[in-house]
């Protein structure tokens, strides 16, 4: 256990940032793997962060709507350096995939489609899923213990999230207040300013791009900037809200575009909402993208460090303590829900349940081994297997 809380820093600010960048760079398999990868490299390998901290982030980043892997690292930043270390880490987490869907939304613009992402995903689709599989294995071995609650919330939050293939807010809230009604009652029931900021909605920002067309951009803005702020845990809720306003909703986006978006997202390492900067590139251009990207991920940033101090404050009492394990219980039930829902759209034949199963027991086997490189290899195999299965089907 690292005792840098205590002593102050163990790095430097610009240390986090590489390390963000890096992550933001290479890290693949979805928010699930990606706060695996944190708590791997920052708490277990690194010691930068304490186990405490880690475990307030996730449970603040379950809480609050937004993306968890990208609000988990803007907590991390915020643990030693406050707003600058948080403005810092969240920026620096979510730059390198954003630059990687523009670049891909530019080429898909201008060379008309991605018809070899379907040969791709269909190979890395199915490493995620044994990539996120063995996080949430992870996860869950560290966070439950024997408690016997925590395993009913746990369970519980699985089942619900496979059943409704979504994310219900308040089931997170509640398996909070559980756990901290039973191991610690009641004495300051008055503090509700958490709770408070849950169903805040962070003001919307439209485009202020001069010469551009600014009834558009004000339109993604406003509608991005709902979805950065309704979105909550894993990112599973923001594929049939997205799909709901850019697709049936305001017809910015075709199905087939739509469908290439989100292959965008899963193929791109970084926050899969990333997606939302390739969807914003596609109905109006750099300046799109930008007020998407603004519009998604402001919201989060200010649920993060708003209440961030009151969890560095009071983080230490037992009735926080009891409400923040009761949701770290549900958040990691519903992540270990999440792999079942992603794993019915991505195996699909037994060439990607094998991959899958590849997946995991090489990660299980190599715990060293760069899971970059498992989904190289998977996106290679897709691209030599998925034609060759395609015609044979045709």
């Amino acid at each position: 256990m690292s005792t840098t809380a205590a002593h102050g820093p163990g790095y430097t600010l610009g240390q986090m940032a590489l390390y963000m960048l890096k992550l933001g760079t290479v890290g693949f398999g979805g928010p699930v793997a990606l706060v695996g990868y944190m708590r791997r490299d920052l708490v277990e390998r690194r010691g930068w962060i304490t186990e405490a901290d880690y475990r307030e982030g996730l449970a603040l980043a379950q809480m609050m709507p937004g993306p968890l892997a990208a609000q988990l690292g803007i907590y991390l930043g915020f643990v030693h350096y406050r707003l600058l270390g948080a403005t810092v880490a969240g920026l620096a987490f979510v730059l390198p995939s954003f630059l990687m869907v523009v670049a891909l939304g530019w080429a898909y613009a201008h060379f008309g489609g991605l018809s070899w992402m379907q040969a791709v995903f269909y190979g890395v689709g199915a490493a995620v899923v044994g990539i996120i599989a063995m996080s949430a294995y992870k996860l869950t071995t560290k966070t439950l213990g024997t408690d016997r609650l925590l395993w009913a919330v746990f369970l519980t939050l699985a089942v619900v999230t496979i059943a409704t293939e979504s994310e219900i807010a308040w089931l997170f809230i509640a398996g909070g207040v559980v756990n901290w009604l039973r191991r610690s009652p009641p004495r300051w029931l008055t503090h509700g300013g958490l709770n408070a900021l849950v169903v805040t909605q962070a003001p919307a920002h439209a485009g202020v791009f001069s010469g551009l067309d600014l009834p558009l951009l004000g339109q993604i803005g406003l509608f991005f900037t709902k979805a950065g702020a309704f979105v909550f845990g894993s990112g599973l809720a923001i594929v049939p809200f997205l799909y709901g306003g850019v697709v049936t909703g305001h017809h910015w986006l075709n199905d087939k575009q739509f469908v290439d978006a989100v292959a965008v997202a899963m193929i791109t390492p970084g926050p899969v909402v990333i997606t939302v900067g390739f969807i914003g590139y596609l109905v109006a251009g750099l300046a799109g993208a930008c007020v998407a990207a603004l519009g998604t991920f402001l919201p989060c940033y200010l649920f993060t460090v708003l209440p961030a101090p009151y969890f560095k404050k009071y983080g230490r009492l037992p009735a926080v303590k009891a409400f923040v394990d009761g949701i770290t219980a549900a958040a990691v039930g519903a992540i270990t829900g999440s792999v079942v829902v992603i794993a019915r759209r991505s195996v699909i034949d037994w060439p990607t349940a094998l991959i899958a199963l590849v997946t995991v027991l090489l990660l299980w086997r190599f715990r060293k081994l760069p899971e970059p490189v498992i989904v190289v290899a998977a996106g290679l195999i897709g691209v030599v297997l998925y034609p060759l299965l395609h015609l044979h089907a045709g």
